[in-house]
C-alpha cells in the first residue's frame, strides 16, 4: 500500500516538475494576452470612430477582432503547455474551408457590406443610381442595401455586386448644376429670348449667384433654335427649381409671343400626268 502511495506521489511530483512551469507560463500568457486584446480592440474602436466609419459597423469589427485575437491566444497557450496544435489548426482550417464554400455567396455580400461601410461611397438618405436602379438609401446592412424609389417602391440590392458596380451619388456634393434646353422658332427674336432666360435665372433666389449664369445658343436644329441654360443651386433645391423654371419660362415666352415650334416636315405630292 505504501509502495503504491509513494509511486503516486512520485508521479505527481514528476508531472508537476515537467508541466507545472508550462501551466504557470500558460496562465501568465492568458492574463497578459486578454489585457492586450482589450487594449487593442479599444484602439481599433477609437481608430474607426476617428475615421468616421459607419456606427453600425464599429461594434461588429471590434467583436470580430476580439474573437480572432482570442482564438490566436488560445492556440498559443495550447502550444506553450505542450499540446500539439498542428492537428487542431488543420481541423479548424478544414472546417473554415467547408463553411466558406457552403456560404460563398453570403460571404461575398458580407465582404461587400464591409467595404461599403468602410469606404462610404454613399450614406443613409443619399439619392443614388446604380445597377439600373435609382432611389434614396434608407438602410445599409451587412448583407444588402435598401433603397426607396421616388414612387415609394423598395429596392433591395445585395452588397456583393453593389460594392463592385458603378455608383452615381447625387447627394454627395452640396451644390449641383441644373441644365435645361429650350427651342424657339427661327422667326423669333433671339436676343429677346436670351434676355428672358437670364432674367428668370436672376430673379430666383435659390440660384447661387457666385457662379456664372449661362444661356447660349446650343444648336440650329431642324425646326428650332435651341438654347442651353445652366445654373447652380444647393442640391436640396435641384428638382423644385428644375420644374419651377420650366413653368416660368413657358409663361414668360407666351406673354412675349415667343413660340416653341413643333417638328415640321415638308411634304411634296407628285401627280402623274
Amino acid at each position: 500500500m505504501s509502495l503504491d502511495l509513494n509511486s503516486t506521489l512520485n508521479s505527481i511530483a514528476n508531472f508537476s516538475q515537467v508541466y507545472g512551469l508550462k501551466f504557470l507560463t500558460g496562465i501568465i500568457i492568458l492574463v497578459v494576452g486578454l489585457s492586450l486584446i482589450k487594449v487593442t480592440t479599444n484602439i481599433i474602436e477609437k481608430t474607426l470612430t476617428l475615421r468616421k466609419v459607419d456606427p453600425t459597423l464599429i461594434p461588429f469589427l471590434k467583436g470580430l477582432s476580439s474573437i480572432s485575437l482570442k482564438v490566436a491566444l488560445f492556440i498559443s497557450i495550447l502550444g506553450t503547455v505542450g499540446v500539439k496544435t498542428t492537428s487542431f489548426i488543420a481541423i479548424l482550417g478544414s472546417a473554415g474551408l467547408a463553411i466558406g464554400l457552403a456560404m460563398q455567396g453570403s460571404l461575398s455580400h458580407f465582404a461587400g457590406g464591409v467595404l461599403l461601410l468602410i469606404f462610404r461611397p454613399f450614406k443613409v438618405d443619399d439619392f443614388i443610381e446604380t445597377m439600373g436602379h435609382s432611389g434614396t438609401v434608407y438602410e445599409i446592412g451587412i448583407i444588402s442595401t435598401k433603397m426607396r424609389t421616388p414612387d415609394n417602391k423598395v429596392i433591395i440590392i445585395p452588397n456583393g455586386p453593389l460594392a463592385g458596380s458603378s455608383i452615381i451619388n447625387y447627394s454627395a456634393e452640396e451644390t449641383r448644376r441644373v441644365d435645361w434646353v429650350f427651342g424657339i422658332s427661327y422667326d423669333d427674336d433671339l436676343k429677346k429670348a436670351q434676355s428672358l432666360l437670364l432674367k428668370a435665372l436672376e430673379e430666383d433666389e435659390r440660384i447661387l449667384k457666385d457662379k456664372p449664369l449661362f444661356a447660349r445658343v446650343e444648336a440650329l436644329a431642324d425646326s428650332s433654335v435651341n438654347f442651353k441654360v445652366r445654373a447652380w443651386v444647393n442640391s436640396a433645391d435641384y428638382w423644385d427649381l428644375y420644374f419651377d423654371y420650366l413653368e416660368k419660362i413657358k409663361l414668360s415666352f407666351d406673354a412675349e409671343n415667343i413660340t416653341f415650334p413643333f417638328p415640321q416636315r415638308d411634304l411634296h405630292i407628285l401627280k402623274e400626268s
